[in-house]
């Protein structure tokens, strides 16, 4: 990595802090909880690093404060709580996915998906098979210390069934289209919803301050791991001013067992380990060789996520060159134009040249200093959101200067 680099993004030192992390699931929150640059957190108003507190107080100035007292009714406030998970009878899941011979919301090598209605709620149902079977005392357990929290940026996990070795984790139904869709739209290659640079580092800062959650919060006995960062995994909603971002599958790993560190042969590299199937482009060098993923990992998953919101592009493509397919990365391509000066070329050219270019360069750095091949050069989730905190201000300050403000974004979802 350069000179340049190093000097712009990184910090001292990159320790994960020893706080314990608390979890949120659910999605339901008032118009300012919705604000997604002031997520409903007291871990979000904390994670600015010193350097720059005064912009972060600013950017969570609709933070849990302002949230809850705006919220004039005791039904509105019953929304805004974390509600006690339910441990469905196998046969609910059944019969609401028609004996799973309903249509497939989605379908992967490790997982099917249907939406469906239980008990009156929307929901999406996903069927896992669990790396070691549980009974129905250890599952109500693990969701009660998974449910227990509440953030925005995370989709709200209602509960889960088990079925032999199958789990089936219930979680709430949320209108909008993956950040992979948003960004390859294969009927049109050349559209985008996220056509304007603020939606974008929007996004960014939503996931940043919900992995910071996930790993740094306080009030849970564990810290977490989320182990599935990508963006097919993050879910793009359209509010009436700005695009908000929510992450998918949070408990997934947890309650499959792919946390369990009592396996023997499992390698330990700290505290916070885990073995689970990764995507290819988004496994950090150390997992790929260990099979073991760290908050590190999802760091690294973040930073590769980050820079496909930048560029548009997938993290691994393979092109067809002089007879041969030769494979791209982008990790590779990014780290080429942030040393040869070349960030206004390799950003998404949908943006056609309308963003703050200092600002980008920045996101770029940071996005290569998650994806360090050594873990310890990784900085940390609250570290990341603090900074992501601080481009989101930058980014406002050039559209006020430019005599800009955000498009209304009114605009259909759907391929086109």
């Amino acid at each position: 990595m350069s000179k340049k680099i190093t000097e712009d993004v990184s910090q001292p030192t990159f320790k994960t802090p020893g706080a314990r992390s608390q979890t949120s699931l659910s999605t339901r929150t008032s118009k300012s909880d919705q604000s997604p640059r002031g997520r409903g957190s007291s871990s979000v108003s904390s994670s600015v690093p010193a350097s720059g507190s005064s912009s972060g107080n600013s950017y969570n100035k609709d933070s849990w404060k302002s949230s809850v007292s705006s919220r004039s009714s005791l039904s509105s406030l019953r929304d805004f709580l974390p509600e006690n998970p339910h441990v469905y009878n196998f046969k609910e899941i059944f019969t609401a996915t028609k004996g799973f011979l309903s249509p497939k919301y989605s379908s992967s090598s490790s997982s099917s998906a249907w939406r469906c209605v239980i008990r009156g709620d929307d929901v999406i149902v996903f069927q896992r098979k669990c790396k070691r079977p549980i009974d129905e005392t250890e599952l109500r357990e693990r969701l009660l210390v998974i449910c227990k929290s509440h953030h925005s940026s995370l989709i709200k996990l209602r509960g889960a069934s088990i079925s032999g070795s199958y789990i089936y984790l219930v979680y709430d139904f949320v209108t909008g289209v993956s950040l992979a869709d948003c960004l390859k739209n294969p009927r049109n290659p050349n559209f985008t919803i996220l056509s304007d640079w603020m939606p974008r580092i929007e996004i960014a800062a939503d996931l940043a301050h919900g992995l910071d959650y996930i790993h740094n919060s306080t009030g849970l006995q564990k810290k977490f791991i989320h182990n599935h960062i990508k963006s097919s995994s993050v879910i793009v909603m359209q509010s009436s001013s700005s695009m908000n971002a929510v992450i998918c599958h949070f408990g997934t790993a947890e309650l499959c067992n792919e946390t369990d560190s009592s396996e023997p042969d499992q390698i330990k590299l700290n505290s916070n380990v885990t073995k689970f199937e990764g995507t290819r482009g988004y496994m950090s060098p150390e997992f790929q060789s260990t099979g073991v993923a760290t908050q590190k990992s999802d760091v690294y998953a973040f930073g590769v996520v980050l820079l496909e919101i930048l560029s548009g592009e997938e993290p691994l493509q393979y092109r067809r060159e002089n007879g041969s397919y030769v494979r791209i990365s982008l990790i590779e391509t990014a780290r080429a134009a942030v040393e040869s000066g070349g960030v206004r070329r390799w950003i998404d050219r949908r943006l056609k040249d309308s963003f703050p270019e200092e600002v980008a360069l920045k996101v770029a750095q940071l996005g290569l200093v998650c994806v360090e091949e050594d873990p310890e050069k990784r900085p940390d989730a609250r570290w990341v959101a603090g900074r992501i905190s601080k481009l989101y201000l930058e980014s406002q300050s050039w559209y006020k200067k430019m005599g800009q403000l955000p498009a209304d974004f009114t605009v259909s979802m759907a391929p086109r």
